[in-house]
This record gives C-alpha cells, sequence and structure tokens, in this order.
C-alpha cells in the first residue's frame, strides 16, 4: 500500500494530496508518527481544504500531546466539511483530555444525531455522564449502548455497578451476572457475584 501510494506523490496537487493523506494514516497506524507527521504536512500544503488530511495532521499533533493545536485542526477539518465524523469525534476526545467535558458531550451528541447505532458514540457519551458524575444518564446511555452491542461483557458489568452503586441490587445481579456470562473470567465480576450470594 505504501509504494503504490508513493507512485502518486509527483502527481497533480489533488491526487499527491489525497495520496499522502492515506500515506500519512497508514504510518500513523504504525505509530511511526515522524513519517506520519511529514505526510501530514504534505497532504495540508497540497489541499489545504482536505478535511482528512486535516485529521490526520490534527491526530499526529494529539499523538504528541499537544491538544490545543490538535483541536484547530479538527475544527478546521469541519469547517471544510461539517460532516467530517472523524474530525467530530477526535474533537470530541481531544476535549476530554482538555477536561472541558460541556464541550465534548456536544460533540459526541452532534455525532449521534448523525451516526444513530454508533457503539463508540454511545460509549463516550455514557462515560462523560460518568465523568459528569450523573449516574442515572449514564445508565439511560449505556442500555442504548447494549442494545447495539448486547454480549460486550465489559459494558454489562459496567451497568451492573451502576445499579450497584444506586443501591439497586437487583438489576446489579442481572446485568453482572449477563457479564459472567459472557465473559467467565473477570474477577471483579465473579467477587461481587460471590459476595451478592453470600448476601
Amino acid at each position: 500500500a505504501l509504494e503504490t501510494l508513493k507512485m502518486f506523490e509527483k502527481k497533480d496537487s489533488r491526487l499527491k494530496s489525497a495520496a499522502a493523506t492515506n500515506l500519512s494514516f497508514l504510518y500513523y497506524l504504525e505509530n511511526e508518527l515522524a513519517q506520519a507527521t511529514n505526510y501530514a504536512d504534505l497532504a495540508v500544503n497540497s489541499d489545504r481544504y482536505n478535511p482528512a488530511a486535516l485529521t490526520n495532521k490534527g491526530n499526529t499533533v494529539f499523538a504528541n500531546g499537544d491538544y490545543e493545536k490538535a483541536a484547530e485542526f479538527y475544527k478546521e477539518a469541519l469547517r471544510n466539511d461539517s460532516s467530517c465524523t472523524e474530525a467530530l469525534y477526535n474533537l470530541g476526545l481531544t476535549y476530554k483530555k482538555l477536561n472541558r467535558i460541556n464541550e465534548a458531550l456536544d460533540c459526541f451528541l452532534k455525532l449521534h444525531a448523525i451516526l444513530r447505532n454508533s457503539a463508540q458514540v454511545l460509549h463516550q457519551i455514557a462515560n462523560i455522564y460518568e465523568i459528569m458524575e450523573d449516574p442515572s444518564q449514564a445508565t439511560e446511555w449505556l442500555l442504548q449502548l447494549i442494545s447495539v452491542v448486547p454480549t460486550d461483557p465489559h459494558v454489562l458489568s459496567k451497568i451492573g455497578k451502576l445499579y450497584d452503586n444506586e443501591g439497586d441490587k437487583s438489576q446489579a445481579f442481572h446485568y453482572y451476572y449477563e457479564s459472567y456470562r459472557y465473559f467467565p473470567s473477570n474477577i471483579e465480576v465473579i467477587e461481587w457475584l460471590g459476595a451478592y450470594y453470600i448476601d
């Protein structure tokens, strides 16, 4: 893939930008940040209005820990294409890193309007409500998530934990037991069920 894309580097600027965008992403996946950054810069310089190139540039900056600058690249990508879901998702993650929780929630709620059944988006919204210490909203979003991924043992145990914290032992038992059914090796879940049976 890298060799094929490198053949397009010498073409016109739109092709060069597309090839550099893909090369940047491939290097990013291989955790070669220096190369990913070089190609992200090449892609942005070839076509400043390419939202994928701007998102990749944001990703490389994010990986280097400069979250404020990453947010700027994601916002620029969204100004060029408001339907760029990758930029919106990554902007939400960036706001979480910057502890700007309300802005992060806003990003993920917008994404939810676009991608109704995205497990990742539902998970992020539930997680943000947990950070905001709103367990009823967190539970509500996790229940939506379970309708999308009904056999995820980690989500099931998370719901069990939230119900347990609220003092609803029977609902907690139901979700912990379901989690145990799908993944019987989670020590935390086994310990909870053991203590429940002792009680």
